[in-house]
């Protein structure tokens, strides 16, 4: 997995509205929080999905974006978001070389993306891995990673 100081892996690639979503888009201009789940619409990864919505408007005070991924379809982000109204970007990871960019081992004998979020600073320095099972936890630790951020 990757570790704090790394820089963010580059990725292109189309969130559920069809849009390009590079990740040249952030480097330089805005703080980034990339979370990994394993499966659209099923309890855990909703509870998650569901905690970055409720709380998206702390991550805008501190400039930050959200993006989830997981290996469904487009077709299955764009259900996901709208069944849920998902104001962040959703990519799809199917051929799981997201994951092996961010250096992501599955879980699971290679079934399950593993429940990890990474916190990366405006210039695109990992200041934070937080792999844990627990979907609540990981929108508690990203904001807090932010907070500390902007405290410095």
């Amino acid at each position: 997995m990757l570790k704090e100081g790394d820089k963010l892996p580059f990725f292109d690639r189309l969130n559920q509205k069809d849009e390009a979503v590079k990740s040249e888009q952030f480097i330089g201009k805005k703080p980034l929080v990339v979370f990994f789940y394993p499966k659209n619409f099923t309890p855990g990864c909703t509870a998650e999905v569901c905690s970055f919505r409720d709380k998206y408007a702390d991550f805008l005070e501190y400039g930050a974006e959200v993006i989830g991924v997981s290996v469904d379809s487009v077709r299955s982000h764009e259900r996901f978001a709208s069944s849920f109204d998902l104001p962040y970007s959703l990519l799809s990871d199917s051929d799981k070389s997201l994951q092996k960019a961010f250096k992501i081992n599955p879980q699971f004998f290679g079934v399950l993306t593993r429940r990890v979020t990474f916190v990366f600073d405006k210039e695109g320095k990992l200041t934070l891995a937080h792999d844990s099972l627990n979907p609540i936890s990981h929108i508690y630790k990203a904001l807090k990673a932010l907070k500390s951020e902007t405290v410095v």
